[in-house]
């Protein structure tokens, strides 16, 4: 289809995604500033983001009423033989997965860590890279679900940022009309918001059939970039509901103090030591050098944070083997689990199981086990990573557990991240905090934003086009004071998207189509 056509076509159906009005896609106030303090002030881009964090836990504080329901729910489940199933798309289909991991490590009793169940949008596959589109149809959801042996004894928890994603919703729906449990449907904006502006919400929103548990903790730290603050409290709220439901002495009312007791904690917590990570990771980039994190228990959390760099800030994606040499870019950095000798081995440590991929669609073998496999996170990674990079030299970032404490270390740096003390859902919280936190404030020395707006958004979907298309439009009015047509900018957007190259921001080069050309000085 050629780019005008396509950009015609996005615009008869963007008014279904123009969610610019959702309190997730707003900019943080506190943030407004933030690439400009990734350069001149690291402390206070560092303390910028955790007063973000520490308040989206004094938030989410006062909306824990639900939780006590879901706990009996979960309990109920187990007890018929049932099976929990976690879902959701990009972000929170990684932290789906990860909760499944946290549980296989100890968060539930061994006796019911086979019954919880994590998937995402695309399968297994979908952790290392974004599966273009495939979140934007709800009959895939629903599809997942079934092909996973859900059953009418299951209760499917399903998470979605946003509370708008097509995907997530076509598997809830889907679990409503298949199990005798109500599914649960967690969401990050506030209900009257999705009621107005999203008409998709409204069929989850308005079924009687189906919990709902808003979790609606303010803007990101980045506009829109909702792996920050929003897959954090969903993470968290999901996670203590799972560990409480299988405490024998579990009490009622405790999760709400759980939550204040580690806002608490966090606001304690000392991050002044992520500074020279922050500039010793940015140092090596700059000399055209890569990174390798290399961990063992800590896999599902360290993969997450690295590989949501390439959607949120248009990084080249780690290097598949299976597909041989090409001519694309090599990411920054890359994962090793340094005790696996091969492939399979490594994904299934870190997954604590066999990889689940998906067969279908016949149109996207990025879904294939085989795909997921030619990511090489073995051993082998440092070998694969020499090879394939020539002559730039790779440095070895640690993030591991040491005497129960998170230890991160790079070069001549080493620092406890996470201290013991902490039980092992906070520390795995804190722990994504950090991480996020640290490649936020990376990404913003690399000028992969402006302010607090990602100019390097990539519009792999019908959201990201609006998102990329809303940007333009609000730095624009920014630097001439004037607005400019929505359909406009679209055409122009989708015309920049085919001329990109790999290390451009499609958000500036669309915007510089439409700003005022320099006089040329003939001086």
């Amino acid at each position: 289809m050629k780019t005008a056509e396509s950009a015609q076509e996005f615009l008869t159906f963007a008014a279904d995604f123009q969610l610019g009005g959702l309190t997730t896609e707003q900019p943080h106030p506190i943030t407004a500033q933030l690439s400009e303090a990734c350069i001149d002030d690291l402390p206070q881009a560092i303390q910028l983001l955790k007063q973000v964090d520490i308040d989206a836990f004094a938030q989410l504080s006062t909306k824990m009423e639900p939780a006590e329901q879901l706990v009996s729910e979960i309990r109920t489940c187990w007890a018929n033989g049932g099976r929990v199933f976690l879902a959701g798309c990009g972000a929170t289909g990684r932290l789906s997965l990860a909760l499944e991991v946290f549980c296989r490590d100890g968060l539930v009793p061994i006796e019911l860590q086979e019954n919880v169940i994590g998937f995402m949008a695309g399968g297994d596959a979908a952790l290392i890279r974004s599966i273009e589109g495939f979140e934007d149809f709800p009959e895939y959801g629903a599809q997942q679900l079934k092909e996973l042996d859900f059953r009418p004894v299951d209760l499917l928890i399903a998470s979605t940022e946003g509370g708008e994603t097509p995907w997530v919703i076509g598997a809830t729906l889907a679990a409503a009309e298949i199990s005798q449990q109500s599914p649960w449907f967690c969401y990050c904006n506030p209900d009257d918001e999705l009621h107005q502006k999203v008409e998709r919400s409204r069929r989850v929103l308005d079924n009687p059939g189906i919990n709902k548990w808003n979790l609606a903790v303010g803007p990101m730290g980045i506009a829109g970039s909702t792996r920050m603050q929003a897959s954090t409290v969903l993470q968290y709220a999901i996670g203590l509901a799972l560990e409480s439901a299988g405490q024998t002495t579990y009490q009622p009312m405790s999760i709400r103090q759980r939550v204040v007791d580690f806002a608490s904690t966090l606001s304690g917590s000392d991050w002044k030591f992520l500074a020279e990570f922050i500039e010793r990771e940015s140092e090596i980039y700059e000399q055209d050098d890569h990174v390798l994190y290399v961990t063992d228990e800590l896999g599902v959390s360290v993969l997450t944070d690295t590989t949501e760099r390439s959607p949120t800030f248009s990084l080249p994606i780690f290097e598949n083997y299976q597909q041989g040499s090409t001519n694309d870019p090599r990411s920054l950095c890359y994962l090793c689990l340094p005790n696996e000798p091969a492939s399979h081995l490594a994904w299934k440590r870190l997954l604590r199981r066999e990889p689940r991929c998906l067969d279908w669609p016949a149109d996207l073998p990025v879904t294939r086990l085989q795909q997921l496999i030619g990511y090489d996170i073995s051993s082998q990674a440092a070998h694969n990573r020499a090879v394939s990079c020539g002559e730039a030299r790779h440095h070895c970032f640690a993030i591991d557990v040491v005497d129960d404490a998170i230890v991160w270390s790079l070069g001549r740096l080493a620092a406890e991240a996470v201290p013991s003390k902490l039980p092992f859902l906070e520390s795995q919280m804190l722990l994504k905090m950090l991480l996020n936190t640290h490649s936020t404030i990376l990404m913003g020395r690399m000028g992969r934003y402006e302010g607090n707006l990602m100019t390097y958004v990539k519009p792999s979907n019908n959201k990201l086009i609006d998102r990329a298309i809303r940007y333009i439009r609000m730095l624009f009015e920014r630097k001439t004071g004037t607005t400019i047509d929505y359909d406009a900018v679209c055409h122009e957007l989708f015309r920049q998207r085919e001329l990109l190259a790999p290390a451009e921001p499609i958000v500036l080069k669309t915007l510089e189509q439409f700003l005022p050309k320099k006089p040329i000085d003939a001086g």
